[in-house]
């Protein structure tokens, strides 16, 4: 098993870090718009995994997923200039949400570029918080390019999917966690971009320096699993129907916190395509939650490495329930 403390990544420059005190800020904000989510405790899951099983349910945000959180505490830092002018970026779905609900809390126009083919459930649902979607590239890193381009020809803000303020309102998910269940052992998180897995290591390992974070991506999309062990940007294959945590291409800041010695994740687990239907199959039959493919990705982990588990406290993140009706079906007639 590899651990973060074996890892060199070099840091980013301080300004591009989140830090536990951004987090703690971030909760003011994000509580003026969001309620806390819940978590509970399935012991048919548990029996599953081995351990005891809580659900950290990122799903019951009224857009379905965790990213949310960002983009509210994102709101509170724009300009005036930056509310006239607009709002730029590039998503899967979750973070065009976020970026969508950013811009309608402060009424600034917000255009969202999507890859070709992108999730029709998420696609508009960012339309219906008033953005525009904008399909440009076959995946994710081709839409940020244009994104990027499209911003700075305007004059317009660009907003990566992990940019500090957007990592610093995720973490709050994680301080609720550490409130409700202080003597977690384990949390497994799902990484996409990664603000979710750098955060949640980040918080729990500043109040509890013992608890153990593990993350989880698909074996067909394993970039930053791939980087984190080479401790520097590695880009890779990325062929997952789990479009939520299928990343080519690293991003800088959140990886560095990933690799961080201290507060860095502990260990990093792939999961096949099969496995992450499974699972979402099983979040339907145990929990009566819809869970995206990328969503699942915890409970999928947990159930790979079982045996690491045993008796312990462990949280898995259900990071949203955003998915289209063809998948759902997909899911349901899984066959085990």
């Amino acid at each position: 098993m590899m651990t973060s403390s074996t890892n060199s990544f070099e840091p980013v420059e301080q300004s591009r870090h989140c830090t536990f005190a951004d987090v703690e800020a971030a909760r003011e904000l994000v509580y003026r718009h969001l309620n806390p989510t819940p978590l509970h405790e399935y012991p048919s899951l548990s029996k599953l995994i081995g351990g005891r099983a809580f659900v950290k349910h990122e799903n019951h945000h009224a857009v379905g997923a965790f990213k949310v959180r960002g983009g509210v505490n994102l709101s509170g830092t724009l300009s005036t200039h930056e509310r006239e002018v607009g709002l730029y970026t590039a998503s899967t779905g979750n973070h065009g949400q976020s970026i969508a609900f950013a811009g309608k809390i402060v009424g600034a126009p917000v255009r969202v570029a999507v890859p070709e083919g992108a999730n029709p459930a998420k696609t508009s649902a960012i339309q219906q918080l008033g953005a525009e979607v904008v399909f440009e590239g076959r995946d994710f890193n081709e839409s940020l390019e244009w994104a990027m381009k499209a911003a700075a020809s305007e004059g317009a803000r660009f907003i990566g999917p992990t940019d500090p303020k957007l990592i610093a309102g995720v973490g709050t998910y994680t301080l609720e966690i550490m409130e409700s269940l202080p003597d977690a052992d384990v949390i497994i998180v799902p990484v996409g971009a990664g603000s979710g897995a750098a955060s949640a290591s980040l918080v729990s390992k500043t109040i509890n320096p013992n608890i153990r974070v593990i993350a989880v991506q698909a074996e067909r999309a394993p970039a930053i699993h791939r980087s984190w062990k080479a401790g520097r940007l590695v880009t890779a294959e990325m062929e997952t129907a789990a479009e939520g945590i299928a990343t080519r291409v690293p991003q800088e800041n959140t990886l560095s916190m990933l690799c961080d010695s201290k507060t860095g994740i502990d260990d990093f687990v792939l999961v096949t395509e099969d496995e992450l239907f499974r699972a979402a199959r099983l979040y339907i039959e145990h929990t009566r939650n819809v869970a995206e493919l990328a969503g699942a990705a915890s409970l999928a982990a947990a159930i790979r490495i079982r045996d690491q588990l045993a008796g312990a406290k462990v949280v898995l993140v259900l990071s949203g329930g955003n998915i289209s009706m063809k998948k759902l079906r997909e899911i349901l007639e899984y066959d085990q």
